[in-house]
């Protein structure tokens, strides 16, 4: 027994163990044909990436993590955030299915344990701040009883605006006055548990939200480039880009309340290449290969001198996510929605990032509009207006990437986009006959029309549930669909 538990503890420590280069990044599964768990994580192995946060327990993803050296950090969703606070055996529920089961069944290398996203933005009004800290209490003692505490910690991601700086310096950082007893009791827990601080940080929402937002400062500096001219003093310390001043606010907000010895990691970060007139393809080559060189580098902040660890936003698109926040919300990946690289980045030991291998396709063929058909025909309006209810066409937005399509071109796309979703089954293309099935590739410049991942040929064991539930999702929308154009 003795024998076991040093030899599980030298196993431990040397997972624990990476090289300055190691590379982290969330894995978003809201897709409607996402490729399967296990071609992402040989993507993730192939581009040096030893670290995975998952929003929530997708089981094919963690299923495809087992036994596979990546590290996890595994989100608990804000809407079981108030049954895990009121009811510890709730939690120990949840620990044992999703952490658990996962760790002993499947060789899944869980370290950490998010307990919410982002529950104290102030967008949220409040809705899960009382709930918090109870849940992070009784999922930090579901974990001791399940004999996990040791290895799995438990961690809240946060939004940036959980902490200010009223005069614009890192030094002068606090919490935001509302949460400061609920900030400070949260990461006095963390601490006294072995826990870390998890932070979400977004120059592009900065530079976004605000027209006069000085673009240099939002990017990392070049080496040997001159300070950007919106680069902020702070006493001896000069602040070149929004990333270090940001994070070293939350460093000094900390210190200020006597927290400075918590672990800071950065949750999110990263750069949108569509949906926005600022989500771009150069745009996001420029922050992420600066993000990436800092990472490698291993420099950190002007307090934090070491680069924490940083989980990059995202590794793939997510067509099917929530665009409340922007229709730039469906591309923060370094990778298309098939794993195929956006653009050119250097990552671990200076090498290329490389795409996935093994992705299936579905058939090379497209739905478009009928050539003789109008795109102003009062029907065409109406199958478009359907269609794109439960098809992405973020892409058409103005300043992205399909932005410059005439109006055919923009009814071609979304209909093609709902055929694609529907697995380009029998009738998802008849749009009451405006619409016919080409196999002329109907890209042009910079849009490109997809054709999807075909998930029925690969093991429904290796398919993500949202994958399983698009599938037979995209069924109904296409008998809506033939009702609705048969009126």
């Amino acid at each position: 027994m003795a024998g076991g538990a040093v030899f599980r503890a030298l196993v431990l420590l040397c997972a624990a163990t990476v090289s300055a280069e190691a590379l982290a990044a969330n894995w978003g599964t809201r897709a409607h044909r996402p490729i399967p768990g296990d071609v992402t994580v040989r993507l993730l192995k192939d581009n040096g990436f030893d670290k995975v946060k998952l929003f929530e327990a997708d089981p094919s993803a963690l299923e495809a993590l087992g036994h596979s050296g990546i590290q996890v950090m595994l989100g608990l969703p804000n809407e079981l955030l108030a049954s895990v606070a009121g009811d510890v055996n709730a939690a120990e529920r949840w620990v044992l299915q999703n952490v658990s089961a996962y760790v002993s069944k499947h060789g899944v290398d869980i370290r950490y344990v998010a307990v919410g996203n982002e529950p104290f933005l102030k967008s949220y009004k409040g809705q899960f701040e009382a709930a918090t800290l109870p849940a992070v209490r009784n999922v930090q003692a579901a974990l001791v009883k399940a004999g996990l505490s040791r290895q799995v910690r438990v961690t809240v991601p946060l939004n940036a605006d959980v902490y200010e700086s009223l005069d614009g310096r890192p030094s002068s950082g606090d919490f935001r006055p509302d949460i400061t007893g609920l900030m400070t009791s949260l990461v006095r827990f963390l601490l006294d548990n072995g826990g870390v601080l998890a932070i979400n940080i977004y120059p592009f929402l900065s530079l976004d939200a605000d027209a006069n937002f000085p673009r240099d400062y939002a990017y990392f500096p070049a080496p040997g480039a001159p300070p950007s001219q919106a680069s902020v003093q702070d006493g001896n310390v000069l602040y070149t880009n929004v990333f270090d001043a940001n994070y070293d606010t939350l460093i000094a907000a900390l210190e200020k309340h006597g927290l400075g010895n918590i672990t800071v990691v950065v949750g999110e970060i990263g750069w949108p290449t569509d949906g926005d007139a600022n989500a771009n393809v150069a745009s996001a080559q420029r922050f992420n290969q600066g993000l990436f060189d800092r990472i490698v580098a291993g420099k950190g902040t002007p307090r934090r001198p070491t680069m924490p660890d940083v989980y990059v936003f995202a590794l793939l698109d997510e067509d099917a996510k929530s665009v409340d926040p922007g229709n730039f919300e469906r591309h923060w990946g370094i990778f298309n929605y098939d794993g195929s690289p956006k653009y050119a980045l250097r990552l671990a030991n200076g090498k290329g990032i490389v795409p996935a291998r093994g992705v299936r396709y579905l058939s090379k063929q497209w739905c478009v509009l009928r050539p003789d058909a109008s795109a102003a025909d009062p029907a065409v309006v109406s199958a478009v207006s359907y269609a794109s209810q439960y098809a992405d066409c973020t892409s058409l937005s103005p300043g992205s990437s399909c932005g410059g399509l005439d109006a055919k071109g923009n009814v071609s796309y979304a209909f093609n986009e709902f055929f694609q979703s529907a697995g380009q089954q029998k009738g998802s293309c008849a749009f009451n006959n405006l619409s016919v099935i080409t196999t002329t590739d109907p890209s042009r410049g910079t849009c490109r029309f997809k054709i999807m991942i075909d998930t029925g040929r690969h093991d429904l064991n290796h398919a993500s549930a949202a994958a399983r539930t698009a599938v037979a999702w995209s069924a109904v929308l296409v008998l809506a669909l033939l009702a609705l154009v048969a009126v």
